[in-house]
């Protein structure tokens, strides 16, 4: 099962609410996921460097370490776990996303070349309107698709994501 690391303030915001680490444990074993470990980051890269452990200062950043089920890709970052463990505490509905009515003349187009087409069979595109990153948010989503290429994409070799900012390049779209 994959772990996931993450800061347990931001986490914590996301939830919109705080909890003593027994309490956060016990909401893990409920939803079916294991708080692994608690940690910070210099003692990560203490332990990687086989360093003596030291005494805790109040600026490090408490890590959550969480073990997720191998088959919820939502669970690989903050948002999708936060998400997902504030309906389990119905304190948020399941969202609902909703296909947009675009103009035919208005779509943006995708032009797939028969050399990639006898390597990717299969391409899709979508265009995510509103989304809105700090760098926190940025990181956390290029970890994700790094997370899921690693996994559920073998190690790209079945798929391979890429995102853009669509503010920054034209179409049409050429793979």
């Amino acid at each position: 099962m994959p772990t996931i690391s993450v800061g347990r303030d931001r986490l914590f915001d996301a939830l919109s609410r705080t909890y003593e680490d027994k309490e956060f444990e016990d909401l893990c074993f409920r939803f079916g996921i294991e708080l692994d470990d608690i940690t910070t980051e210099k003692a990560i890269i203490r332990k990687e460097k086989h360093l003596e452990d030291e005494e805790l200062t109040e600026d490090e950043e408490i890590i959550y370490k969480i073990e997720v089920p191998a088959n919820r890709y939502d669970l690989l970052c903050l948002e999708g776990l936060a998400q997902a463990l504030r309906v389990f505490e119905e304190r948020e509905n399941l969202s609902t996303y909703t296909l947009a009515n675009v103009a035919h003349q208005s779509m943006l187009k995708m032009h797939v070349k028969s050399e990639t087409s006898s390597i990717r069979p299969f391409v899709v595109c979508a265009v995510l309107r509103g989304v809105t990153f700090d760098e926190a948010r940025y990181n956390s989503f290029i970890d994700l698709q790094d997370r899921l290429h690693q996994n559920i994409c073998r190690r790209r070799t079945l798929v391979a994501i890429g995102t853009h900012d669509l503010d920054t390049i034209q179409g049409p779209f050429f793979l």
